[in-house]
């Protein structure tokens, strides 16, 4: 997915439309207190170890199988919107679901150019 480097749109901190600079959220590392998140797949392994039988709620489930620990093929990237005038950040509500993105300098002439790389062609 394509999406421009600069776009205008409303800036709660400055109360109106400004350009903003575009860039994807970086996702942050996990965090030292809490090693085990909470479908991390270190905890679905430690769950073997705590197996009973019967009527003790989650540690009567064996542990998910290596084969059932897959991952998604694609990730939701979130987008990071910056200000120009205050500097300040803001991100997207939802992050968009996509194999790849690009962020690049939106073409303002691109009807032209491809009609130039058409002609260029048939020489």
């Amino acid at each position: 997915m394509k999406i421009p480097k600069k776009t205008r749109r409303f800036c709660p901190n400055c109360k109106k439309h400004t350009e903003h600079k575009i860039a994807l959220a970086k996702q942050g590392g996990r965090n030292a207190a809490h090693p085990q998140s909470r479908y991390g797949a270190s905890r679905v392994k430690k769950r073997g170890e705590n197996v009973g039988i019967g009527n003790q709620g989650r540690y009567s489930k064996p542990a998910i199988k290596s084969w059932k620990r897959k991952t998604k093929a694609t990730k939701k990237a979130v987008i990071l919107y910056t200000c120009l005038v205050c500097k300040k950040s803001t991100q997207s509500k939802k992050g968009i679901r996509s194999s790849k993105f690009q962020v690049e300098e939106k073409d303002v002439n691109k009807k032209a150019n491809k009609e130039a790389a058409m002609l260029g062609g048939k020489k």
